[in-house]
């Protein structure tokens, strides 16, 4: 496999591995201590450098290098305490770009940034409990003030596995809405997975001969689907049998899992776009007809299934499908541990075998640091306040919902929110713009992680929207005009068309539309309400609250229902 690797400005001869490591960071390494002691953990006496091994490319060096810095500890979410293992401060790895038949190209930004990986314990059991903590930590690690924030900068790895199962690390999960769905589909593929193996056995399969047959001649007649032309356009078709496996590589009933996903994902791996099993059969441009040939050619019988691969290369054709192989023997016994990756509609797909735990050793170019008493004591007078006593203190002093406090909490802005209440702004809109109407324009953007909305820019918005320029309904609007790239809140006011003058007779306008419309108020009475509010906010443009532009259109459509027919 071939590596590439994009520099930027930012990078230097460490992150090309021209240069020894610089000496571990001060800074990471006392928020790392800060939130051992925060978590009740143990912190070491000396902290050692290691390097641990990495295949993927994805450090220049072929490895990364990590510290452990603290044992123990513990987190109390939704009244259970949950065991925190190890707490390790280690740099990140360089950031993936593409992916390739022809190889992987990396970029160094991200390459070397102090990572905090907290371990928990083996004691969650479930999707909704590993959301709750994930959220826990991530509050805590964003009450140090310390962390970057964004999409991506608080990651999970959440190892999964059920009795019967294997432990199936989801790596780099970053959006903490979705450990739900993926914990409770690995489940769910892992049920599946298991429910076939008992099949299989009860069906008598067997692990494939390390039998690869050509069939490219035999297929050179398909007018269609991914096996069309091979010969012409130069590339191989490869079919592999599965002694007993017909009808149990594709989708149980009521799942969406297969053991054929499961094979394919492994062809994938070995650089191919995928593969066609007979359970997909007829299809994919293959009638009947040449189904029975391929299984007449390869002596198949109707317990057997059978795989193909279409590619130019014939050595990447064959390992693929000794992987395939090996992943169906492997299907007789169960579910092989691996790491997957975590896809955008909350599936996972095969990325590697899990890593075994030989693969550290030491690290000799960074010394180690040792863990002073003086050092903790300065750390334990300046910890700051822990996301359950923010919650409790915030409930007290603002008319906020819990969940919006909630939300205020693990976002960490709840400096954010105290700043601009003190300067007279409403609790409750500062929190609409902090957890629903900012990060939602932030995900629209798809904005770099530290990007935010300068506290400033923040409460001269919110002024704006107090005094009645625009009401809360514009706030996305001008958002983006912000982040569109006007300079100021006035700017993005006349950007949003959000700049002329308040509406104050609400009612007249209202009037205009509704007797503009008479003939469908008459017809429809009440009814009429939706398809005029419509033309009543256009009008309005944002300026008014969606409360009153509604009550004021209610009133307009009951004095004209009032009104004697001409």
């Amino acid at each position: 496999m071939l590596y590439s690797y994009e520099s930027t400005p930012a990078n230097c001869l460490v992150e090309m591995d021209e240069e020894p490591p610089r000496p571990l960071n001060d800074a990471a390494l006392d928020v790392a201590l800060q939130l051992a002691l925060l978590l009740g953990a143990r912190p070491v006496d000396e902290v050692e450098v290691m390097r641990k091994m990495v295949v993927d490319g994805s450090n220049t060096s072929g490895f990364q290098r990590t510290a452990l810095i603290a044992t123990g500890g513990s987190l109390d979410v939704g009244g259970r305490r949950h065991a925190i293992e190890t707490i390790c401060l280690e740099e990140d790895a360089a950031r993936r770009m593409s992916n390739s038949v022809d190889g992987v190209t990396y970029r160094l930004d991200r390459l070397g940034i102090p990572l905090i990986e907290i371990a928990t314990a083996p004691d969650i059991t479930g999707g909704v409990e590993a959301r709750e903590v994930a959220e826990e930590i991530g509050a805590l690690l964003r009450a140090t003030g310390r962390v970057r924030r964004g999409i991506g900068t608080i990651r999970e790895d959440l190892n999964v596995s059920i009795e019967g199962g294997a432990r199936i690390e989801i790596k780099g999960v970053q959006e903490l809405r979705r450990i739900e769905e993926y914990v409770d589909r690995e489940v769910a593929r892992q049920e599946t997975l298991l429910a076939v193996r008992d099949q299989l056995v009860q069906q008598r399969a067997s692990a494939p001969a390390p039998l690869v047959l050509d069939l490219t001649e035999l297929l050179d007649t398909v007018a269609s689907g991914p096996t069309a032309g091979a010969k012409r356009k130069g590339n191989l078709v490869r079919a592999l049998a599965l002694p007993g496996f017909a009808d149990r590589l594709r989708s149980a009933p009521g799942s969406e899992e297969r053991l054929g996903r499961e094979l394919a994902d492994q062809a994938r791996a070995s650089g191919l776009g995928g593969l066609l099993h007979s359970d997909e059969l007829p299809g994919h441009g293959l009638g009947p007809a040449d189904v029975e040939r391929i299984r007449s050619a390869m002596a198949l019988n109707e317990r057997d299934a059978f795989v193909l691969v279409v590619d130019r290369s014939p050595e990447r054709a064959e390992a693929a499908l000794r992987r395939v192989g090996a992943r169906a023997a492997a299907a007789l016994e169960g579910i092989p541990g691996e790491t997957r990756d975590p896809l955008p509609d909350g599936r996972t797909r095969y990325s590697r075998p899990l890593p075994g735990r030989d693969r550290m050793y030491p690290e000799t170019d960074v010394p180690p640091v040792p863990i002073t008493r003086e050092h903790l004591t300065r750390l334990r007078a300046s910890l700051p306040e822990r996301p359950a006593e923010q919650r409790a203190r915030l409930l007290r002093s603002y008319p906020l919902p819990e969940e919006i406090v909630r939300q205020l909490v693990a976002l960490g802005e709840v400096e954010s929110l105290e700043t601009l209440v003190r300067r007279g702004r409403s609790p409750g809109l500062v929190a609409r713009l902090l957890t629903q109407d900012l990060p939602a324009a932030l995900a629209a953007r798809t904005m770099e992680p530290d990007a935010s909305l300068p506290l400033e820019t923040a409460d001269a918005l919110l002024a704006a929207a107090e005094a009645g320029r625009f009401s809360k309904e514009g706030i996305p609007s001008v958002l983006a005009a912000l982040f569109a790239g006007a300079p100021s809140v006035e700017a993005a006011l006349e950007k949003a068309g959000l700049g002329g003058p308040r509406v104050d007779d609400l009612d007249a306008v209202a009037d205009r539309v509704v007797r503009a419309n008479a003939t469908l108020v008459r017809e429809r009475g009440d009814a009429a309400f939706s398809p005029l509010m419509g033309d009543v906010m256009r009008e309005v443009r944002g300026r008014r609250d969606g409360k009153e532009i509604a009550e004021a259109l209610r009133r307009s459509i009951a004095r004209l229902r009032a009104e004697p027919a001409a």
